[in-house]
């Protein structure tokens, strides 16, 4: 009875206490929240963007810029647009695309950090404390000047214990008025009920309660791409696709070697070509020791790359409006599980790791994720395997502290450094405090190498593309004047702001009634044929460029994204006059990208890896259905044993859900790339056959959970009427 007592008056103490504080730290943010108003529009502004090749050949004979950015993720980009809207003559170059690198492959958070404020209070760090305050300043800009991409967002905190409700709530509240004036939204605690109510794939036993605290989200690839295209708008000279090869010194007259440009090559048309600027910057993420090292081949490297993979499952796994926070793994790391773009999504992990342009998600990094997942979920939720829709790394750039032995204790806090030469370099930061970095580089090269802007810094409140004239119902308008579907319209509305109108007026006609234009890339998703010819417009020179960044299709599903390249590299191929030798490089060097950096690899290491253990019984059926297409028992299914078995059991439906072939002597037929799909989907060996292992392979993996969903074991069932349609796939 005493303990119940107790229980009850735990929880009546944490709902007043919440209740007393939140309203006043809610009341003191409406007071005071009249900072960080967005800006209108610079003088300066270009109302059209200039091509890429119109950048490259001012990049390639401008006599000399005030400062050159090599490297354009969030970093370098914010660095462009601070320079520019200084006034400063600014170039940037970037190897490979915008957000290509690390900027693309975050938990799509813009956060203080919770849990560097746990350290900075548990370990009295003054840097922790202040990396946390500067981070929840910079939130609050964020989500001002670019709202179209970024939003609040609620994060439940559950409580297992009784105990931790107050010690987890103590430091919610921190958070809070760590934010001060920037605060979102109060945090608040909430019952065990109400908990399950907002989150019912919660784990119900022993749960007492939970805190709901407020962070940032927003589509990290698209905010990189709409501040290089701001930093375009301001003048500055910027250009992907291209790589810094060496930097170019001279001494001065006192002897000492200055740094004062760089050799580039355009890697898309191979053009040569020198950059001479009077400040150098590096911004290169993980790379950062690579441009040092060209600047002085002794000195020590000061980064330490570290890997965070991230998996994507399906949106029934998650709510749509509320993440969750697992404070404490198994080892000590921390979870989030968060919708994102009609998907969940989970990470991330934090292993040290080698330097690669090609970060690889690893099995134990997946296998650890999903194991954690599985903790938080009540029973009726089965965390299957095959459920993920993809997988990525990517490289964070932390600076490293000799006297810490991990790199899950390493803060994301970055340096400004300016070398003898005056090489300045940026490293470290973490996405959010991108403004802040930046501005602190551009101060510190106008005083390095004595720069003389036409003003201070003006990018708090400045907003970026497509976020001046954005409203919560900019999409009404497209759906009402160009005859989109809602979805697609909310889309096109979130990712481009008040550019969506150029986008839709790209688009084809879709030869319907409804909707009147906007051809899908993929029936999943609500991206559209104008998007791939929007993209190029904004330098996309790559069908990668289009699948992972200006549409995020690779990271949501590795196959939807895979089913999709053909029409993308089609539609790029007419928008820059490809020949057909370069479709066909486009199309493998994409694929190949999907399967290391994508997860597709993992999808297939699963299939075959997975033991096959069947009953005999078991073993009979599933060779019997084999047989039922294999006719000619020759041992492996082709596709004419295919088509001829469709035909055989063709429905009033057409053939069970499988788009019908359009010329008119074959409409009795599957289309061939239908059927190479499916074929695909089985055929591990990459013969165009399915053998009698392979299939069994499958049918053991769809036991196991290995495979989430297939389409080919659905229609070889077609007999007993079985719906084709794929949810999705598994990586």
């Amino acid at each position: 009875m005493g303990t119940k007592v107790n229980r009850k008056v735990l929880k009546t103490l944490a709902y007043a206490a919440t209740g007393a504080l939140g309203l006043g730290a809610y009341t003191y943010y409406k007071s005071q929240n009249s900072v960080l108003q967005a800006a209108p529009k610079p003088a300066n502004w270009l109302t059209e963007l200039p091509s890429r090749e119109a950048q490259v050949e001012s990049l390639s004979t401008t006599p000399e810029f005030d400062i050159l950015i090599i490297g354009g993720g969030a970093t370098g980009a914010g660095c462009a647009v601070d320079a520019a809207s200084r006034g400063l003559k600014t170039a940037l170059v970037e190897k490979y695309d915008f957000s290509s690198g690390t900027s693309s492959r975050s938990t799509k958070l813009i956060h203080g950090g919770v849990r560097y404020l746990q350290k900075a209070i548990m370990q009295f760090d003054i840097e922790q404390y202040r990396m946390v305050k500067e981070a929840l300043t910079e939130r609050a800009n964020l989500i001002n000047i670019a709202p179209h991409l970024s939003y609040p967002f609620p994060i439940m905190l559950p409580v297992y214990k009784l105990w931790q409700i107050p010690y987890f709530w103590v430091g919610i509240k921190a958070y809070d008025v760590v934010a001060g004036r920037q605060l979102l939204k109060p945090s608040y605690f909430i019952s065990k009920n109400t908990a399950l109510e907002l989150f019912p794939m919660l784990k119900k036993e022993s749960l007492v309660g939970a805190i709901v605290y407020y962070d940032g989200q927003h589509n990290d690839a698209r905010m990189n791409i709409s501040l290089a295209m701001t930093a375009a708008r301001l003048g500055a000279n910027v250009a992907n696709h291209v790589a810094v090869t060496e930097l170019v010194h001279e001494e001065d007259e006192k002897g000492q070697k200055k740094v004062i440009g760089a050799k580039c090559v355009d890697k898309y048309t191979g053009k040569e070509f020198s950059v001479k600027a009077k400040a150098i910057i590096n911004a290169t993420g993980p790379y950062t020791d690579t441009i040092r090292k060209m600047d002085n081949e002794k000195i020590p490297n000061i980064c330490q790359p570290s890997s965070g993979v991230h998996i994507v499952l399906p949106d029934y796994y998650s709510p749509q409006n509320m993440g969750l926070l697992d404070p404490s793994t198994s080892d000590g790391r921390v979870i989030f599980f968060l919708p994102w773009q009609k998907h969940t999504m989970a990470g991330t992990t934090d292993t040290p790791c080698a330097l690669t342009d090609y970060p690889t998600p690893a099995e134990d990094d997946v296998n650890f994720i999903i194991n954690e997942i599985k903790n938080y979920l009540n029973n009726d939720v089965q965390v299957r395997r095959g459920d993920i829709l993809s997988a990525w790394s990517g490289i964070r750039p932390l600076v490293s502290d000799p006297n810490k032995a991990d790199t899950q204790s390493l803060a994301r806090n970055h340096i400004v450094h300016v070398s003898d030469s005056k090489l300045i370099t940026i490293a470290g930061g973490k996405w959010t405090t991108y403004r802040h970095m930046a501005e602190e580089t551009i101060d510190a090269a106008i005083e390095a190498c004595g720069l003389k802007p036409k003003n201070e810094c003006i990018t708090k409140g400045l907003f970026l593309e497509g976020g001046h004239n954005w409203t919560p119902t900019s999409y009404i308008r497209l759906a009402q004047d160009f005859g989109i579907e809602t979805e697609v319209a909310i889309h096109l509305s979130n990712t481009y702001g008040d550019q969506a109108d150029k986008v839709a007026e790209l688009s084809s006609l879709t030869g319907k009634r409804w909707p009147v234009v906007g051809v899908r890339l993929h029936q999943e998703f609500p991206y559209i044929d104008a998007e791939v010819k929007y993209a190029v417009k904004e330098y996309a020179r790559s069908a990668v460029d289009v699948i992972a960044r200006r549409t995020r299709m690779s990271f949501l599903n590795v196959l939807a994204a895979d089913e999709a390249l053909p029409k993308i590299v089609e539609i790029m191929a007419s928008e820059l006059k490809w020949s057909k030798q370069k479709q066909q490089e486009e199309l493998e060097h994409a694929k190949e990208f999907l399967k290391r950096e994508m997860g597709l690899n993992l999808k297939y290491q699963m299939k075959t890896t997975v033991p096959i253990n069947f009953s005999k019984e078991e073993i009979s059926t599933y060779i019997k259905r084999f047989r039922s297409l294999d006719k000619s028992n020759k041992g492996y299914i082709t596709h004419k044993d295919l088509r001829a078995f469709f035909k055989k059991y063709k429905d009033e439906e057409g053939f069970f859900g499988f788009r019908k072939a359009s010329s008119r002597e074959s409409q009795e037929e599957i289309p061939e790339d239908e059927l190479h799909l499916l074929i695909t989907e089985v055929d591990t060996n990459k013969n165009g056959l399915i053998e009698l292992d392979e299939f069994l392979q499958l049918m053991s993996a769809l036991k196991t959970g290995a495979i989430g969903q297939s389409r080919f074991s659905k229609a070889s069932s077609i007999k007993n009427k079985i719906n084709t349609t794929r949810s999705g796939g598994g990586v």
